[in-house]
């Protein structure tokens, strides 16, 4: 089994929470220190940079490893990667993460203000 902290489609009312819906721990925030970023309005992905106050809301579940490697990662855009976050508790717990060079491409939108990708969706009238 493994932690993973989803901020985006997986989430409650998200097109793909089923898949995930029995491993929900419950809502929680990464600590502060995180970016977020839009990948076409279609999913979010974080992140880290200690120069920021930021934290991001989202939900910790607890998942199989198989399921997590067959089911959730070939799912993810190439533009995110798995890497180890850190919660507000100051535990750890994977998540999807902007991949290496991403940033520097400038074609991700930057939604770190919003705080979560639902307040964010809000904004273009979007719910999931």
């Amino acid at each position: 089994m493994a932690r993973i902290f989803f901020n985006g489609q997986a989430m409650v009312g998200g097109p793909f929470h089923a898949s995930v819906a029995d491993a929900l721990l419950g809502p929680v925030s990464t600590a502060p220190g995180y970016r977020f970023f839009s990948i076409r309005d279609e999913c979010p992905g974080l992140l880290a940079d200690p120069t920021v106050e930021t934290a991001i809301e989202g939900e910790l579940y607890d998942v199989d490893l198989a399921h997590l490697r067959d089911v959730i990662l070939p799912g993810e855009p190439a533009e995110l990667e798995l890497g180890v976050i850190e919660l507000a508790d100051g535990s750890a717990c994977l998540s999807m993460l902007l991949a290496r060079g991403q940033l520097e491409r400038g074609v991700h939108q930057e939604i770190t203000g919003f705080g979560g990708w639902r307040a964010y969706l809000a904004t273009l009238g979007r719910t999931a």
